[in-house]
């Protein structure tokens, strides 16, 4: 290995320490509460060395957002490998969001959290850029899959497989916040668990999404 692909690596591997201890911190104080000055004592690196690799603690966020996002687009890309139809498709991303928010409850809380701000993604390269192509990249398979199901016939072909898959993420992502937040509540007065209601949820949608052919 030469020099330059030595320093390369070296550059890399220390770009990810500091994002791990930026969730570290992130995850432990909250986003509004931690500084740039304690993600650098978690990585033992100087507060000028943090500000080398981002420029802000946005960027910071953003890099952490990022993580999640390559995250769930792998769960996604997984559950439909031997699915066969596009409403098996469908479900099984459904399914995987729901996995996803349970074994990864940080990154799902950094995933609504960019949903709530602002983020200036003119620029493609920058990581508020990368994030938008990442979460158009998830979109696009959600659009493909409902659009599979609509031509085999297992999903109806009256919908636009674009907004539907808008109305799929609001909704789940919706439902998910809710359960979080009321999760308690929803089992102690109510007897409802929040897999339960995940699965209802599911059932609830497939049945406005099933065409005329069954699995």
């Amino acid at each position: 290995m030469g020099i330059v692909e030595r320093k390369q690596r070296e550059k890399e591997q220390r770009r990810n320490a500091i994002i791990d201890a930026a969730e570290r911190i992130f995850f432990s104080k909250g986003w509004d509460n931690a500084t740039i000055e304690e993600v650098a004592d978690a990585a033992e690196l100087s507060k000028g060395t943090i500000y080398l690799y981002f420029k802000t603690k946005e960027d910071l966020y953003l890099a952490i957002h990022l993580r999640g996002q390559e995250i769930l687009l792998l769960l996604f890309e997984a559950a439909i490998q031997d699915k066969e139809t596009g409403f098996a498709k469908i479900r099984a991303v459904g399914e995987a969001y729901f996995e996803f928010y349970f074994k990864y409850p940080a990154y799902f809380n950094a995933l609504t959290y960019y949903e709530t701000r602002d983020f200036d993604t003119r620029d493609q390269d920058s990581l508020a850029g990368q994030c938008l192509t990442k979460g158009l990249q998830i979109n696009t398979l959600l659009s493909r899959v409902l659009g599979e199901g609509m031509e085999d016939g297992s999903i109806r072909s009256d919908l636009d497989p674009f907004q539907v898959s808008l109305i799929l993420w609001g909704q789940t992502t919706g439902l998910i916040q809710f359960a979080s937040l009321k999760g308690d509540l929803l089992r102690h007065k109510f007897g409802v668990d929040q897999r339960d209601l995940f699965s209802f949820y599911l059932q609830f949608v497939s049945d406005g999404l099933r065409g005329p052919a069954r699995d």
